[in-house]
């Protein structure tokens, strides 16, 4: 069919593309239906908030990092060509702000109001900081893998992507004392989600959770292809997350301006033409959302909501001045359970467990 996207020179001689039964898990567009799920939150919560916060420094495409190129996502001003076989001190300086001082901001903010968040840990970033990963353990939040470098893994090679995704695990684990229940790519491959059940089961480490989904407002589950005719099927759990972009490969960096793109409640939209121009442009939405999904929980449909943060974004003061407002805000509300997606994933596999070809 004529498409209206420019596409890569040649394209019409790319094999073209045929299922795979151990990679591709069948899509969904049914979900819960009319009525949605009642997930049952504790308390009777009208519903549950799970703050993230994205810690990817030091970790993006660099030089450095024996990279092609310079990174051109996710900063002050995205878009234009990647510096090749060049660094962009720019773009490093920028990415230096969030494990320099935005992360401490998001932290102290989120300690001081007793408020419990899941950092999605990218291994190298960990690695580079590990003080921030004792802060997470030592403040009792929630640490998930984030992969093990902050770039695309779209066109990787799958055993060159399992053996990263393993090292991903070895490294949390390594900086944490413990390995990560959850886990989130953001930059995945097709081929992501069944490499990651895979490495879990190989290490024997349970995977309590994945959120590379935006289908839904509640967790649900997935069957996975390759557990087709074991006599125990275990599926996999989605916790839905609030992001909605996968960035265009480095080829296409330069137009990256011109793509439309998809998010919610994810302060990512600061850093896109189309996104959010102002600090109270973050708290509106924000709230938005709030006060609806809190009035679907009060007429008998409980939902999740999900902020999505990044350290070099919200972590600059005129931006977490519009979190701490919502924070404040919801603060005031009775029923809303304020959770890491640990536990969000422990009370949903608790209260619906796992059966073949089911939701929950």
């Amino acid at each position: 069919m004529p498409t209206p996207y420019a596409l890569p020179t040649e394209a019409d001689k790319v094999k073209p593309w045929s299922w795979d039964d151990y990679y591709d898990f069948p899509r969904d567009l049914i979900g819960y239906g009319v009525k949605s799920h009642n997930p049952q939150w504790p308390n009777n919560a009208r519903i549950a908030v799970s703050f993230v916060i994205n810690y990817e420094e030091g970790a993006e495409n660099s030089v450095l990092n024996g990279d092609l190129h310079s990174e051109t996502y996710l900063w002050e001003a995205p878009g234009g060509d990647p510096r090749v076989q060049e660094r962009s001190l720019i773009v490093e300086s920028d990415y230096e702000y969030g494990s320099r001082a935005g992360v401490w901001r998001l932290f102290r903010l989120f300690n001081k109001h007793g408020i419990k968040f899941t950092l999605y840990g990218v291994g190298k970033a960990l690695e580079d900081n590990p003080a921030v990963a004792r802060s997470c353990v030592e403040n009792g939040h929630d640490v998930a893998s984030h992969g093990y470098r902050w770039i695309d893994f779209h066109g990787m090679p799958p055993a060159e992507e399992k053996a990263m995704v393993k090292k991903g695990i070895e490294s949390i684990t390594k900086v944490c004392g413990a390995p990560p229940k959850g886990w989130y790519y953001g930059r995945l491959s097709p081929r992501s989600h069944a490499l990651v059940w895979d490495v879990y089961k190989e290490m024997g480490i349970p995977l309590l959770w994945m959120s590379d989904s935006y289908a839904d407002d509640v967790p649900y589950w997935k069957d996975v292809p390759s557990e087709t005719g074991k006599e125990h099927p275990e599926g996999m759990l989605i916790v839905p997350y609030s992001y909605g972009m996968a960035p265009p490969g480095a080829e296409f960096c330069a137009t990256v301006a011109n793509r439309a793109t998809v998010a919610d409640c994810n302060d990512f939209k600061f850093d896109v033409p189309t996104g959010f121009s102002a600090p109270h442009d973050f708290y509106d939405h924000l709230k938005n959302a709030f006060d609806i999904l809190y009035e679907e929980g009060t007429e008998g449909m409980p939902k999740m909501m999900t902020i999505g943060l990044h350290c070099r974004i919200t972590g600059k003061p005129a931006r977490l001045a519009a979190l701490k407002k919502f924070v404040e805000y919801i603060e005031g509300k009775e029923g809303v359970w304020i959770t890491t997606r640990t536990g969000i994933a422990e009370h949903f596999r608790e209260k619906f467990p796992y059966s073949k070809v089911r939701l929950a």
